[in-house]
C-alpha cells in the first residue's frame, strides 16, 4: 500500500512518531533503493522510537496483508491488462504498473472521498523531532543518513501527495514512480492513454474500494 492507505488505518493516533513509522519504509525505500534496514526487533527506552519501530511494524502487517489478498491479485492483474497495450514501446514493466496503479487508485479513492485529509498527514510528520528519528535510523543500522533526510526535508516541505486527490494526475504520479527505475518511461501519449484507463478503474471501483481497507482492519484485530 501507499503512504496514505497506510495513514488510513491510524488516522486518529495522536502519536506522531507512530504514524511517521507506518509510513517510514516506503520512504526509506524512495530516498534511495538501497537502502535496506530490519528494526523490527529492537527495543529502546525512549518512548517516540518505540512509537517509530511499532508504527514500522504496522507497515509490514498491512502491507502482508493487502498483498495476500484477492482484492490486490484481481485488481493488480486487471490493471496490467488494461494498461499493458496503452503502453507499447515504454521499458516498464506491466506487473509492476498494475502494482503501482491499484496503490495510487485507492489513495486517490481516500482522499476524494473524504475518508482522510493530507494536511493530517504532512502535520504529523512535521511534528516528529530529526534528531529522534536520526537516532532510530543509526541504531537501525544505518550509517549515512544524509540522502534520507535530503528525500525527507524535500517530501515535507512539497507537499507532492495533494496531486493525488487530482484524479487527472494519477497517471502522472505513476511516471513519477518509474521514473526511480526507468529514466524516460512514458511518452505524453502514454500518459495520456493511461489516464483513461486509470480514470475509468477509478469509477469502477469508488463504490467498494472500502471493502479492502474492512478486511485488512479485522485481520489487524484478529492477530
Amino acid at each position: 500500500m501507499n503512504f496514505l492507505s497506510h495513514y488510513y488505518f491510524d488516522r486518529n493516533v495522536t502519536d506522531c512518531y507512530f504514524i511517521l513509522g507506518t509510513v517510514l519504509p516506503d520512504l526509506l525505500k524512495n530516498a534511495d533503493k538501497n537502502i535496506i534496514l530490519h528494526p523490527e526487533k529492537l527495543h529502546y527506552q525512549n518512548t517516540h522510537l518505540n512509537g517509530l519501530i511499532a508504527g514500522w511494524n504496522k507497515h509490514l502487517d498491512v502491507d502482508r496483508y493487502f498483498h495476500s489478498s484477492d482484492f490486490f491479485a484481481i485488481h493488480s492483474h486487471q490493471l496490467k491488462k488494461l494498461l499493458t497495450p496503452v503502453i507499447e514501446g515504454s521499458p516498464v514493466k506491466p506487473f509492476f504498473l498494475g502494482h503501482i496503479a491499484i496503490e495510487l487508485i485507492i489513495d486517490n479513492l481516500l482522499l476524494t472521498t473524504g475518508k482522510i485529509t493530507v494536511d493530517d498527514f504532512y502535520a504529523h510528520l512535521k511534528g516528529c523531532d530529526n534528531t529522534i528519528i536520526e537516532e532510530f535510523l543509526t541504531t537501525a543500522g544505518l550509517k549515512d543518513t544524509t540522502r534520507f533526510f535530503l528525500f525527507y526535508e524535500g517530501f515535507k516541505r512539497d507537499g507532492y501527495l495533494h496531486t493525488y486527490s487530482e484524479t487527472p494526475q494519477i497517471a502522472y504520479a505513476l511516471k513519477r514512480i518509474c521514473m526511480r527505475v526507468w529514466e524516460n518511461p512514458f511518452t505524453p501519449e502514454h500518459e495520456a492513454r493511461m489516464n483513461e484507463v486509470l480514470i475509468a478503474y477509478r469509477q469502477l471501483l469508488l463504490f467498494d474500494f472500502m471493502a479492502i481497507f474492512n478486511e485488512i482492519e479485522s485481520k489487524l484485530v484478529a492477530q
